[in-house]
C-alpha cells in the first residue's frame, strides 16, 4: 500500500497547525525554524495541491478557514500519529544503545578488555555489555552473524566480510617452565621451534594462526602436532611451569610468571611475532554508538607492554 499523493509529505500539515495555534505565519516559520517566505510558500503549494483556500490573510494576522479548520483537524490526527512513530523509533535506538554485544578472542578478552570496559564504562553508565570469548575464527563468525556488535581478534589478516581498525599491538613469546631444556639457552631458530611439539591453543585462535604464517613467510615447515592442545591461556601457562612442553603466548598473558621465574622467555631468531589486534565489524556498515565508542576507548588505551 501506498501513500495518497496529497499525504506523502505531512510537513505543509505541520506548518498549517503551528499557523492555527499561534494565529501567524511568522510566528510558525521561527517555530519551525525557517523562514516566512518559506513557509508562506509551502502552505500556497498545499492550498494548490488540495484546491482549496486554506488560510484568510490580513493586517491583523492571518486564521483558517472553514476549510482549512477541517483539513487542520483532520491533519492533527496523522501529525500526532507522526509523532507516536518518532517517539517509538526513538525508544528502540535507546533500547539499542542500552545494549553492547562484544565477542573477543581469548587474549583480548582476558588481558585487556577489562581496561578498555573499565574506561567505556565512565563514558556509557547505562549500558550493559554482554562479552562472549573464544577462538578468532569464532569472533568473526559471530561478527558475521549478528549476535555481537563488535569484535577483537588477534589474527594476522582482516577476516573476509568484515571491515576492521587495528587498536593495539603485543608480541608473541616462546615461553618454558623453568626446567626445560631450553630454559638455560640465548635463543633458538625457527627450524628448532617447529621440531618440538608444542602445547597449544585449538586450530583458528588468533595466536596458533599468526605463529605458523610467520614460519611459513620465513621459509620453515610446519609446526609439529601439539603435545596438547587447551582452550584456556591460563591451563596453557601451567602445563608449561609443569614440564609438559614449550609455548608461544601473548606477551601480555606471560608477564607475572616472567617476574615470578615460572616462566622463561626464550628469543626466537629471525622471526617476527609482533603483531596487531584488531576491531572487527560487518564490512560495509558504518561502526556507531556504542561499539564505536568501545573501539575508540580501546584505541586510546594501548597496552604499556606492546612493544
Amino acid at each position: 500500500m501506498t501513500l495518497p499523493s496529497r499525504v506523502a509529505d505531512l510537513a505543509p500539515y505541520d506548518l498549517l497547525l503551528s499557523v492555527a495555534e499561534t494565529g501567524s505565519i511568522g510566528q510558525a516559520a521561527h517555530r519551525h525554524g525557517v523562514s516566512q517566505p518559506a513557509v508562506s510558500a509551502r502552505l500556497r503549494a498545499l492550498e494548490a495541491s488540495l484546491g482549496v483556500g486554506l488560510l484568510e490573510r490580513s493586517p491583523r494576522g492571518t486564521r483558517l478557514t472553514t476549510s482549512g479548520a477541517l483539513v487542520a483537524d483532520w491533519a492533527r490526527h496523522a501529525i500526532d500519529a507522526a509523532h507516536a512513530l518518532d517517539a517509538g523509533l526513538a525508544a528502540l535506538q535507546v533500547q539499542k544503545e542500552s545494549r553492547l554485544r562484544v565477542a573477543a578472542s581469548l587474549t583480548v578478552a582476558e588481558y585487556l578488555l577489562p581496561r578498555w570496559l573499565a574506561a567505556f564504562r565512565a563514558h556509557h553508565p547505562t549500558t550493559s555489555v554482554q562479552l562472549t570469548s573464544h577462538n578468532s575464527t569464532d569472533t568473526a563468525a559471530d561478527i558475521r552473524t549478528g549476535a555481537a556488535d563488535v569484535g577483537f581478534v588477534e589474527g594476522p589478516e582482516i577476516p573476509a566480510g568484515l571491515d576492521s581498525q587495528i587498536v593495539a599491538h603485543d608480541r608473541l613469546t616462546l615461553v618454558v617452565g623453568a626446567g626445560h631444556r631450553w630454559a638455560r639457552r640465548r635463543d633458538v631458530d625457527p627450524a628448532q621451534l617447529t621440531s618440538v611439539p608444542l602445547v597449544s591453543r585449538e586450530e583458528g585462535s588468533g595466536t596458533r594462526t599468526y605463529l605458523e604464517q610467520q614460519l611459513r613467510g620465513s621459509g620453515h615447515g610446519p609446526l609439529t602436532a601439539p603435545v596438547l592442545e587447551l582452550s584456556s591461556t591460563t591451563a596453557i601457562k601451567n602445563a608449561v611451569i609443569s614440564g609438559i612442553g614449550p609455548a608461544v603466548l601473548s606477551s601480555l598473558a606471560v608477564t607475572g610468571e616472567l617476574a615470578a621465574g615460572t616462566l622463561i622467555a626464550i628469543p626466537v631468531r629471525q622471526l617476527d611475532l609482533r603483531r596487531a589486534l584488531r576491531a572487527i565489524w560487518p564490512a560495509h556498515q558504518r561502526l556507531d554508538g556504542p561499539a564505536r565508542d568501545l573501539v575508540r576507548t580501546a584505541a586510546a588505551h594501548r597496552p604499556t607492554t606492546s612493544p
